[in-house]
């Protein structure tokens, strides 16, 4: 379940950074665009970005990311991605997200998947 102060903020324009790992075992972090779908967390990527295939080979990530209106408040979440969403449902999601960030639908000039990832830990500071 994510906490509810987690949910108002990840309903933001907040960057995250989403930390997996990479074959010989050294973190890979980016900065992806984040929100909520249900009682998952929902990042966007390619379906054969280098996040995506980390994943595919562990599915535990960590994310941080701090609020826009507070850049000292610090918030960590360790989760594992538990489903990808792709075809119509996933472009839904990806269009919600993106208008959030955005303010229009994402393009459709490369295929893009979600990653639907439960919390495990949520330090909210």
């Amino acid at each position: 379940m994510i906490d509810a102060d987690l949910r108002s903020i990840l309903s933001t324009t907040a960057i995250a950074h989403l930390a997996t790992v990479l074959p010989d075992g050294a973190p890979h972090s980016v900065p992806v665009w984040i929100d909520t779908e249900g009682d998952h967390i929902a990042i966007i990527t390619g379906p054969t970005s280098r996040k995506a295939r980390n994943i595919d080979r562990e599915p535990r990530v960590a994310i941080s990311l701090t609020p826009v209106d507070n850049p000292y408040r610090s918030i960590a979440i360790r989760g594992r991605v538990v489903e990808w969403v792709d075809g119509a449902a996933g472009w839904e999601i990806v269009d919600r997200i993106a208008m959030k960030y955005i303010g229009s639908p994402y393009s459709r000039d490369a295929d893009r998947v979600v990653m639907l990832i439960k919390p495990e830990q949520q330090n909210i500071g």
